[in-house]
């Protein structure tokens, strides 16, 4: 059975730093490729990071590009996403969400709605 659970998320401090990990099991995370999504009270889901099942190729949204990087390490079947230099606005429920793809594809989705596997999330709250 395949299953994804989030962790590392918490109260941090605008400026600080957290690393989320998706941990996976129930498959070969080299089939699958990787999304990192967030819902802040009463907005949409939005997409925050994906990357490829080879790990090569990667997309950050614009709002976390060059403070979020994310990683991936296929033998101990876990993603992360580091989060630097955070903001109150980065405040939401953090989902990782999985898709089947071709083996050590380089492709990445960027809609939820190209996931088919989530996480229950891990809250990340930002504030002094």
């Amino acid at each position: 059975q395949l299953q994804l659970v989030e962790s590392g998320g918490g109260l941090v401090q605008p400026g600080g730093s957290l690393r989320l990990s998706c941990a996976a099991s129930g498959l070969i995370l080299d089939y699958y490729a990787i999304g990192w999504f967030r819902q802040a009270p009463g907005k949409d889901r939005e997409g925050v990071s994906c990357i490829s099942s080879s790990g090569g190729s990667t997309n950050y949204a614009d709002s976390v590009k060059g403070r979020f990087t994310i990683s991936r390490d296929n033998v101990e079947k876990t993603v992360y996403l580091q989060m630097n230099s955070l903001k109150p606005e980065d405040t939401a429920v953090y989902y990782c969400a999985a898709r089947r793809t071709a083996y050590y594809s380089s492709y990445y989705y960027l809609s939820p709605n190209e996931y088919t596997y989530w996480g229950q999330g891990t809250q990340v709250t930002v504030s002094s």
